[in-house]
């Protein structure tokens, strides 16, 4: 079982339990980018949308199937963001790393690959786990290319998946890392990372 409380930390960021009191901050980074939505099942700059992924959020942790996650930059201290590890299983000892945003002056910061380090870390080292799964829309290219750049695998394609906030017919796209690929990726992508 993963602690409610759990907190996670590198040297560029902390990965804190999302709070009710982080709104203000997530709806002043949605609010300035507008685009990313499009990739997003709800549309977290509109304060009803996002009030109600924040909800969603706060069930799934009581339900212990998500862990969400309040993305802070260590630097400065300000909220750069969100990220989740969930569709958490333990009998199968895997676990998925998604529902993953950052505000625009976050991104091509290092801070997105230093949370994604931070919770494959968790998983496979403290957990024990086998595999670590994402998923993205297969049209958001800039998601695609970062998780190919953490060493995730491409695996396959899942049509008319989701439906998003617009309306649109979301296909998504399935990538992992599997536990016996971490030492490697830890060696190489991460090597500098603590």
């Amino acid at each position: 079982m993963i602690p409610e409380n759990l907190q996670l930390e590198t040297a560029k960021v902390i990965l804190r339990p999302l709070s009710d009191k982080d709104y203000d901050a997530f709806l002043a980074l949605a609010k300035a980018d507008i685009d990313t939505w499009s990739f997003f099942s709800l549309n977290l700059g509109d304060p009803e949308q996002l009030t109600r992924w924040m909800e969603l959020a706060h069930k799934d942790r009581a339900a212990n199937t998500r862990r969400p996650f309040t993305i802070i930059e260590k630097a400065t201290g300000q909220i750069a963001g969100s990220s989740s590890m969930g569709n958490i299983s333990p009998y199968d000892l895997r676990l998925e790393i998604g529902w993953s945003w950052l505000g625009l002056p976050y991104r091509q910061t290092g801070i997105n690959k230093h949370a994604k380090f931070a919770m494959m870390r968790y998983a496979f080292e403290d957990l024990g786990y086998e595999r670590v799964e994402f998923k993205t829309d297969v049209q958001n290219a800039r998601a695609r290319k970062g998780l190919q750049n953490i060493g995730g695998t491409e695996e396959g394609i899942l049509r008319s998946h989701m439906t998003m906030w617009n309306n649109r017919r979301r296909t998504s796209i399935y990538y992992s890392v599997l536990k016996n690929e971490w030492p490697a990726i830890r060696e190489t992508i991460f090597k500098d990372f603590s």
